[in-house]
């Protein structure tokens, strides 16, 4: 699935968003010992050397038909995420639980602003 939407994602101009994408897949599948998957990572199916993370949030984090696990296994999952961009290359910046509008707000000012290609900062804490 990951890799259809980076196809589809070619289509367009300008920059997309994905909320999930193949280092989220490669993660689980380290996290399960099959270490193939991530270990590709590191070369193939690269994207942008910025990525955004929000922590899990527990005043708003709800269970449904895509999001089944618990808050706790959200969490790990998250600590695991924020460990691995960086092993591969990827620079985190941490957005704050805040509004919205003031997380789009602080995104906007992280693309406008140039940043070093390695290392993790956060906007806002």
């Amino acid at each position: 699935m990951a890799l259809a939407d980076r196809q589809l994602a070619k289509s367009h101009s300008g920059c997309v968003f994905f909320d999930r994408g193949m280092i989220d897949a490669a993660v689980a599948l380290k996290a399960s010992g099959d270490e193939t998957v991530f270990n590709q990572m590191q070369h193939d199916h690269r994207y942008h050397h910025r990525v955004f993370l929000i922590p899990p949030w527990p005043e708003i984090y709800v269970t449904d038909a895509e999001r089944q696990h618990g808050f706790d296994v959200a969490l790990k999952e998250y600590q695991s995420l924020y460990t691995a961009y960086p092993a591969l290359g990827y620079q985190i910046i941490k957005l704050s639980r805040v509004s919205v509008s003031e997380r789009a707000d602080s995104l906007l000012a992280a693309l406008a602003n140039p940043s070093p290609d390695q290392g993790s900062s956060s906007i806002s804490q």
